[in-house]
Protein backbone atom coordinates (compact mmCIF):
# COMPACT_ATOMS: atom_id res chain seq x y z
CA UNK A 1 0.00 0.00 0.00
CA UNK A 2 1.54 3.49 -0.88
CA UNK A 3 1.49 6.58 1.45
CA UNK A 4 -2.06 7.19 0.71
CA UNK A 5 -4.21 6.05 3.56
CA UNK A 6 -8.06 6.71 1.50
CA UNK A 7 -9.87 4.69 -0.30
CA UNK A 8 -10.92 5.01 -3.97
CA UNK A 9 -8.02 6.10 -5.17
CA UNK A 10 -6.49 8.26 -2.49
CA UNK A 11 -8.82 11.15 -2.82
CA UNK A 12 -9.85 12.24 0.83
CA UNK A 13 -13.59 12.90 1.17
CA UNK A 14 -15.63 15.53 0.32
CA UNK A 15 -17.11 17.16 3.50
CA UNK A 16 -20.80 16.45 4.26
CA UNK A 17 -23.50 17.57 7.00
CA UNK A 18 -22.04 21.10 8.66
CA UNK A 19 -18.56 20.33 7.34
CA UNK A 20 -20.05 21.24 4.62
CA UNK A 21 -21.57 24.23 5.59
CA UNK A 22 -18.53 25.71 7.56
CA UNK A 23 -17.06 25.38 4.01
CA UNK A 24 -19.58 27.24 2.83
CA UNK A 25 -19.11 30.05 5.04
CA UNK A 26 -16.41 32.14 4.24
CA UNK A 27 -17.43 32.69 0.53
CA UNK A 28 -20.21 34.19 1.77
CA UNK A 29 -18.37 36.41 4.11
CA UNK A 30 -16.67 37.59 0.86
CA UNK A 31 -19.65 38.27 -0.69
CA UNK A 32 -21.08 40.40 2.04
CA UNK A 33 -18.02 42.62 2.27
CA UNK A 34 -16.64 40.62 5.23
CA UNK A 35 -12.73 39.07 3.40
CA UNK A 36 -10.73 41.61 5.53
CA UNK A 37 -11.65 39.42 8.28
CA UNK A 38 -9.68 36.59 7.20
CA UNK A 39 -6.37 38.54 7.07
CA UNK A 40 -3.79 37.52 4.24
CA UNK A 41 -4.49 33.90 5.43
CA UNK A 42 -7.61 33.30 3.20
CA UNK A 43 -7.89 34.08 -0.25
CA UNK A 44 -10.92 34.16 -2.72
CA UNK A 45 -10.41 32.11 -5.82
CA UNK A 46 -12.75 33.29 -8.90
CA UNK A 47 -12.70 30.76 -11.02
CA UNK A 48 -14.64 29.44 -14.65
CA UNK A 49 -16.08 25.61 -14.77
CA UNK A 50 -14.33 23.92 -17.12
CA UNK A 51 -17.95 21.75 -18.22
CA UNK A 52 -20.14 24.80 -16.97
CA UNK A 53 -18.46 27.84 -17.94
CA UNK A 54 -19.85 29.30 -15.30
CA UNK A 55 -18.43 31.33 -12.65
CA UNK A 56 -17.47 29.47 -9.53
CA UNK A 57 -15.73 30.89 -6.28
CA UNK A 58 -14.36 29.37 -3.32
CA UNK A 59 -11.96 30.05 -0.33
CA UNK A 60 -8.62 28.87 0.03
CA UNK A 61 -6.53 29.17 3.03
CA UNK A 62 -2.73 30.67 1.37
CA UNK A 63 0.08 28.45 2.13
CA UNK A 64 2.78 31.10 1.19
CA UNK A 65 2.35 35.08 -0.02
CA UNK A 66 5.09 36.62 -1.34
CA UNK A 67 5.05 39.93 -0.93
CA UNK A 68 7.74 41.32 -3.40
CA UNK A 69 7.05 39.60 -5.97
CA UNK A 70 2.69 39.07 -5.42
CA UNK A 71 2.43 35.44 -5.37
CA UNK A 72 0.60 33.78 -3.23
CA UNK A 73 0.36 29.50 -3.17
CA UNK A 74 -2.13 26.89 -2.31
CA UNK A 75 -2.30 23.91 -1.66
CA UNK A 76 -5.30 21.63 -3.24
CA UNK A 77 -6.09 19.16 0.37
CA UNK A 78 -8.81 17.69 -1.69
CA UNK A 79 -5.58 16.51 -4.54
CA UNK A 80 -5.78 16.88 -8.34
CA UNK A 81 -9.48 16.38 -8.80
CA UNK A 82 -10.76 19.00 -6.89
CA UNK A 83 -13.07 20.80 -8.86
CA UNK A 84 -10.93 24.77 -8.43
CA UNK A 85 -7.40 22.81 -9.34
CA UNK A 86 -9.08 20.93 -12.21
CA UNK A 87 -10.76 24.19 -13.35
CA UNK A 88 -7.37 26.40 -13.36
CA UNK A 89 -5.52 23.73 -15.01
CA UNK A 90 -7.95 24.40 -18.10
CA UNK A 91 -8.24 28.18 -18.08
CA UNK A 92 -5.02 29.45 -15.73
CA UNK A 93 -5.96 33.12 -16.16
CA UNK A 94 -8.80 34.27 -13.30
CA UNK A 95 -8.63 36.68 -10.59
CA UNK A 96 -8.69 36.59 -6.69
CA UNK A 97 -9.79 38.73 -3.67
CA UNK A 98 -7.50 38.95 -0.56
CA UNK A 99 -9.15 40.99 1.74
CA UNK A 100 -10.96 43.61 -0.28
CA UNK A 101 -8.63 43.81 -3.00
CA UNK A 102 -9.19 42.16 -6.53
CA UNK A 103 -6.24 40.95 -8.50
CA UNK A 104 -6.13 39.69 -12.00
CA UNK A 105 -3.83 36.46 -11.82
CA UNK A 106 -1.80 33.52 -14.06
CA UNK A 107 -1.61 30.12 -12.10
CA UNK A 108 1.30 28.30 -12.29
CA UNK A 109 2.01 24.32 -11.13
CA UNK A 110 4.92 23.47 -8.90
CA UNK A 111 6.77 20.13 -9.78
CA UNK A 112 6.31 17.63 -7.58
CA UNK A 113 9.65 18.36 -5.83
CA UNK A 114 9.17 22.30 -5.18
CA UNK A 115 6.02 21.33 -3.81
CA UNK A 116 8.07 19.12 -0.85
CA UNK A 117 10.09 22.37 -0.32
CA UNK A 118 7.16 24.28 -0.32
CA UNK A 119 5.85 22.12 2.85
CA UNK A 120 8.53 21.64 4.36
CA UNK A 121 8.81 25.59 4.74
CA UNK A 122 4.95 25.97 5.47
CA UNK A 123 5.21 22.86 8.00
CA UNK A 124 7.67 24.76 10.89
CA UNK A 125 5.27 28.10 10.20
CA UNK A 126 2.46 26.00 10.70
CA UNK A 127 2.62 22.89 12.60
CA UNK A 128 -0.54 22.23 13.74
CA UNK A 129 -2.22 23.00 10.24
CA UNK A 130 0.26 20.99 7.77
CA UNK A 131 -0.24 18.24 10.32
CA UNK A 132 -3.67 18.09 9.72
CA UNK A 133 -2.94 18.41 5.83
CA UNK A 134 -1.17 15.80 5.45
CA UNK A 135 -3.11 13.03 7.85
CA UNK A 136 -6.42 14.27 6.11
CA UNK A 137 -4.41 13.42 2.95
CA UNK A 138 -3.11 10.07 3.86
CA UNK A 139 0.63 11.31 4.36
CA UNK A 140 2.18 9.73 7.77
CA UNK A 141 4.70 12.93 9.40
CA UNK A 142 4.38 11.45 12.82
CA UNK A 143 8.14 12.16 13.39
CA UNK A 144 7.56 16.15 12.25
CA UNK A 145 10.86 16.25 10.23
CA UNK A 146 11.84 18.42 7.25
CA UNK A 147 12.20 15.14 4.92
CA UNK A 148 8.69 13.71 6.26
CA UNK A 149 7.09 17.26 5.11
CA UNK A 150 9.02 17.60 1.75
CA UNK A 151 8.33 14.08 1.33
CA UNK A 152 4.37 14.51 1.74
CA UNK A 153 4.40 17.92 -0.16
CA UNK A 154 5.75 15.62 -2.87
CA UNK A 155 2.39 14.30 -3.16
CA UNK A 156 0.08 17.56 -2.45
CA UNK A 157 -0.64 19.23 -5.46
CA UNK A 158 0.13 23.16 -5.69
CA UNK A 159 -0.70 26.37 -6.66
CA UNK A 160 1.22 29.96 -7.90
CA UNK A 161 -0.80 32.52 -8.67
CA UNK A 162 1.06 35.08 -9.92
CA UNK A 163 -0.09 38.47 -10.00
CA UNK A 164 -0.69 40.28 -13.53
CA UNK A 165 2.40 43.31 -14.06
CA UNK A 166 1.04 46.41 -12.68
CA UNK A 167 -2.20 44.59 -10.66
CA UNK A 168 -0.07 43.95 -7.14
CA UNK A 169 0.67 46.74 -5.17
CA UNK A 170 2.49 46.30 -1.72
Amino acid sequence: MTSRQHAGGGRPPLPRGWRRRLARLPPAFYRVGLGPVFGRRLLLLHHVGRVSGLDRRVALEVVEHDREEGSWILASGFGPEAAWYRDLRAAPKTTIQVGNRHYAVTAHFPSAEEGGEIMARYAPAHPRTARRLCAFMGFDVADGGADSYRRAGRGIPFVRLDAAPGQYVR
